[in-house]
């Protein structure tokens, strides 16, 4: 039973029990203290592991790290490397297109302005077919 005396009884638990039944000072003692951050935390709870394992953790995220903006930065490569290749292989065969739609049309306005607008529509139609006799 030696060891609950001695340097065991200036803790922070011990002066909170022996505060709280005589006065209220537990208040004042905690009030005081700045509140920790997460990182401090942390920190302390890395106390607890033995130097090999938190060795080989703090590899384990340098590494994923790496590897997360490594692929990242592949897939913005092979992003811009797919899109820019699309255009330039793309691009001329859609404007081709436009510029053969738009030969089509005005070949179609000027044949409803010099024939007439039945004409121009029985050309891009077709010949209409002929119904076949009733007897």
């Amino acid at each position: 039973m030696s060891s609950l005396g001695g340097s065991k009884d200036e803790t922070p638990e011990r002066k909170t029990v022996a505060t709280t039944s005589g006065s209220n000072r537990a208040e004042e003692n905690y009030d005081d203290e700045p509140d920790e951050t997460v990182s401090e935390r942390l920190w302390g709870l890395t106390e607890m592991f033995p130097e090999p394992l938190r060795d080989f953790t703090g590899a384990l995220v340098c590494l994923t790290a790496k590897g997360v903006k490594g692929l990242y930065k592949f897939s913005c490569n092979a992003s811009w490397i797919f899109f820019t290749s699309s255009v330039i292989l793309f691009a001329p065969v859609i404007f081709e297109t436009e510029r053969a739609q738009m030969e089509e049309m005005q070949k179609t306005q000027q044949k409803q302005v010099l024939l007439g607008p039945g004409s121009a529509m029985a050309a891009v139609a077709g010949p209409t077919p002929e119904l076949p006799q009733v007897r």
